[in-house]
């Protein structure tokens, strides 16, 4: 996938180089040269200096051939005014901003841009850490409504189908970690000792959480 970024700070240091570790080509963009010293790109993607919505500064960057486009600047308007060059003008297949100022987010929801409504997400996670005692928490999806969980397989579990674990509309056991990888369980998939599990559930299912993973015996 050939990927824009606009804004070399640290988050689009970090998604440029994911992004070519996992074989992508990036260019990124930002106004400031020394940004690509203090926040380097990833090894091999391509630097041009300029703004991200100046349409000579896209072309420069090879905007008419993007697969996607992500604006991860420090500043609301410049985020918003680059995605919309990139989807309206260019007709990026898939742009994404970074949003600052939750209030915005729905307004350029409307626009047919999807947002990272970073204040909004960091509350989020706040109310989580503050009013449930879960360490495990990894992050909200679907307005804090969806929670995602990393969670250690007990020794109670141990040989026991992943699916015996869920519960329907509540808790889904997405996912096993083992011994380095992963894999997405079957009907069939049983844990081992030392497994770990990528958990979904609702807000609601937190409440069910405990009762599901507790051996018998230990709810209180």
């Amino acid at each position: 996938m050939r990927v824009i970024i606009m804004g070399c700070g640290r988050v689009g240091s970090e998604l440029s180089n994911e992004l070519v570790d996992d074989g992508h080509d990036v260019t990124v963009i930002d106004k400031n040269p020394e940004a690509f010293f203090r926040y380097p790109p990833g090894d091999g993607a391509t630097t041009v200096v300029g703004l991200g919505f100046d349409r000579d500064v896209l072309a420069e960057a090879g905007i008419e051939d993007a697969d996607a486009f992500v604006a991860v600047s420090s500043g609301d308007n410049s985020n918003i005014v680059s995605a919309r060059v990139a989807l309206e003008n260019f007709h990026v297949p898939k742009v994404v901003a970074r949003i600052y100022d939750p209030r915005r987010a729905d307004i350029y929801e409307r626009l047919n841009i999807p947002t990272v409504a970073t204040t909004r997400w960091g509350v989020k996670q706040i109310q989580l850490m503050l009013f449930h005692d879960r360490q495990e928490i990894r992050e909200t999806l679907g307005g804090g409504e969806l929670l995602r969980m990393r969670m250690p397989v007990g020794p109670h579990m141990v040989g026991k189908p992943a699916s015996s674990f869920d519960v329907p509309g509540k808790i889904l056991i997405a996912g096993v970690s083992r011994g380095g990888g992963g894999f997405l369980p079957t009907q069939e998939s049983t844990l081992q000792a030392g497994d770990y599990l990528v958990v979904m559930l609702t807000k609601d299912g937190m409440d069910t959480l405990d009762e599901v993973f507790e051996p018998v015996g230990e709810h209180h």
